[in-house]
């Protein structure tokens, strides 16, 4: 009894010594007999090992983890396109992961410190046991997860702050511990949620979102498919100029041939020494197109529409502009199409893996977060002469992004406001979109921007320094030292209160480009809460109410000056500044049966404002006034100010 008692005490010793030894800590847990107990969803996040890896530092010592995340299907329906989200909160960077895609569509290696959601790959469904027959194979998913972690070392354990399932129609309490490492909670489902799904439907139905991308199957061959590509735009804000188009190959597929659009490197030396080249021995890699994992892809210019070769494919080769319905419902559309070579074991003809890991971005416009695929009924395509039905293609997969605002991420336009009461211009707010890593002078990133005269409205940044020093100088204003750094911004919008009157007001907008590329067929929406509804005209652009979405002005260029031309040399590039493109325009608005409407007080000024579906960033402040009537004196003070600037700025 007693050597047994030993050796039961030496054998605890020892195994709590491993658990702390050497910052190694192995502590894998059986599931909890709770799994048994849940008639809804199981899941379970079990933390299995962790260790100490370079560099190693007195704070935020990273650490390798590695965990187990069960999903467990124990009810009596299906569970389609399972999601699961995980609170990470430790600053987790996810290496790879098993069986899953990561819901926003970043790749592997992921920052994911806030959590992050996981979706089934490539088992996206989960069936139950009842059809089963209890074959956990079908029942369960497991994702192994293998990651760093930074700060939390043995003993202690970096466990998320939560799981929960994110499918609609399922709640889930606070999750519970079982001893330090393993976290589980039972989803049920919600009766009062009701759904638009059909239990036993082959396909997933489609879905909404601002963009939305097809991924359909045109023509199938044991080893290759044609597939389509087609991009479009739902939002009646957003925009894609120049769009850029990646995902992540799942099985060493490769872009042999593409019609409509091209890779952005055309590179097929992966292939030659991968494992492509030993199976496809008699192929000449040299007439293909894209090998890599991770692709890019890019729109033709307009002038390959009709080309033979490349083109001849409806909706492809717009430069990479995808507009708004509203503006033209038939440039709404971006489409293309690719030849793609598929590997052992999928050779036959109806095997196919779409691309995961989509992400979609353009220059100037806002950030979209695309979702995984979702396999759908296949597309229905017309017939070209109308004549016969429509056919099917072989297989569809929707893939629905939505416009998003990344944490931490700067705007990339800016506005400024001015009124006809104050002779000063409200700037664009200092790093309104970002401040450089790197400058050559030293500026402040948190002083307030100067005041400004109008004239340095038609100046770049750098070019300010003098007329908004001596503008200061003249007013009496404060002045930051350092001084404050620029808005960076390659977009900014004035918006000037012009007058204001009993019966009605009126703005003046002006756009100014001060990038190197211009603007064809722009847009700018301008937010007015309590205004809007006395919207009477824009007198050198085109603009309307925009439906479906409350107080929003949409504005556009008239016929042939839809172009807001790039920043370009002054008369004397030695001696003047550059100039930006500029498109400006009067809008008049009437007061009637809009009550207590204040304008100077705030009710004239946009409080948001969008340009090519960008949403730009707004003073914090409004021009001030005593009173709604600027005094002759005022006047002639405004005139003589602005001459002694123009003298200070001449010498």
């Amino acid at each position: 009894m007693a050597v047994t008692t030993f050796f039961s005490l030496c054998l605890l010793i020892i195994t709590a010594a491993l658990q702390v030894a050497g910052q190694t800590t192995p502590v894998a847990e059986a599931p909890a007999p709770a799994a048994d107990d849940c008639n809804g969803i199981f899941l379970q996040y079990v933390f299995t090992s962790g260790s100490k890896i370079k560099p190693t530092l007195k704070a935020r010592q990273p650490y390798k983890f590695q965990s187990i995340l069960s999903i467990t299907n124990n009810g009596l329906d299906e569970l389609k396109l399972w999601r699961v989200f995980v609170g990470f909160q430790h600053d987790e960077i996810l290496v790879s992961a098993s069986n899953a895609v990561l819901d926003d569509g970043e790749s592997f290696p992921a920052l994911v410190g806030n959590g992050t959601v996981f979706a089934g790959f490539p088992a996206a469904d989960l069936k139950t046991a009842v059809e089963t027959a209890g074959d956990t194979t079908q029942t369960t998913a497991q994702i192994k997860i293998v990651g760093t972690q930074f700060g939390v070392g043995s003993p202690n354990v970096p466990m998320p702050s939560n799981i929960s399932l994110e499918n609609d129609g399922f709640i889930c309490p606070k999750p519970s511990m079982q001893g330090k490492s393993v976290m589980q909670v039972c989803c049920i489902k919600d009766e009062k949620f009701k759904t638009n799904l059909t239990l036993g439907e082959k396909f997933s139905p489609r879905q909404d979102g601002d963009l939305t991308i097809m991924y359909d199957i045109l023509r199938t061959y044991d080893s290759n498919y044609w597939a389509q590509v087609t991009i479009a735009n739902h939002n009646p804000l957003g925009r894609l100029d120049n769009w850029k188009l990646s995902w992540d190959w799942m099985k060493d597929e490769f872009i042999w041939e593409m019609k409509g659009a091209y890779p952005s490197v055309v590179d097929t030396s992966e292939c030659v020494f991968g494992p492509q080249a030993k199976f496809y021995q008699n192929l000449d890699f040299s007439t293909g197109l894209n090998c890599q994992r991770r692709p890019t892809l890019i729109d033709l210019p307009l002038e390959k529409t009709n080309d033979t070769k490349l083109g001849m494919i409806p909706f492809c080769c717009r430069n990479g502009t995808i507009l708004p319905p509203a503006m033209d419902p038939s440039k709404s559309v971006s489409a293309f199409q690719m030849n793609v070579f598929k590997m052992p074991p999928d050779l036959n003809r109806s095997s196919f893996t779409p691309p995961q890991n989509w992400k979609i971005e353009g220059r100037l416009n806002p950030d979209y977060k695309c979702g995984p695929p979702v396999r759908v009924s296949p597309t229905q395509v017309p017939d070209p002469s109308g004549l016969l039905p429509a056919t099917s293609v072989f297989a569809s997969w929707q893939v629905v992004c939505n416009i998003t605002q990344p944490k931490g991420a700067s705007p990339r336009c800016c506005v400024s406001f001015s009124a006809f009461y104050n002779e000063s211009i409200i700037p664009c707010p200092t790093c309104a979109c970002g401040c450089p890593s790197n400058t050559a002078r030293t500026c402040s990133m948190k002083a307030p921007a100067l005041l400004l005269p109008s004239q340095a409205l038609l100046v770049p940044f750098d070019n300010r320094t003098k007329m908004s020093l001596a503008w200061a100088d003249i007013n009496h204003l404060p002045v930051s030292n350092p001084l404050p750094c620029g808005d960076n911004c390659g977009v900014s919008i004035n918006w000037h209160l012009f007058t204001d009157y009993r019966g009605g007001w009126s703005a003046r907008i002006t756009i100014f480009n001060w990038e190197d590329a211009a603007f064809a067929d722009w847009f700018t929406a301008v937010e007015l809460d309590k205004a809007a509804a006395g919207f009477d005209a824009v007198y050198s652009f085109n603009g309307t109410m925009l439906d479906g979405v409350n107080n929003t002005i949409f504005m556009q260029g008239l016929p042939g000056l839809n172009y807001i031309v790039a920043e370009a040399d002054g008369a004397n590039p030695e001696k003047d500044p550059r100039v930006p493109g500029k498109q400006q325009s009067v809008i008049s608005f009437t007061k009637k049966n809009i009550p207590n409407i204040n304008i100077a007080a705030g009710d004239g000024f946009p409080t948001k404002l969008y340009f090519n579906g960008e949403e730009c960033s707004l003073p914090k402040v409004l021009p001030t006034s005593s009173s709604s009537r600027i005094s002759s004196f005022t006047i002639t003070t405004s005139i003589l100010a602005a001459v002694v600037v123009f003298m200070l700025v001449r010498q």
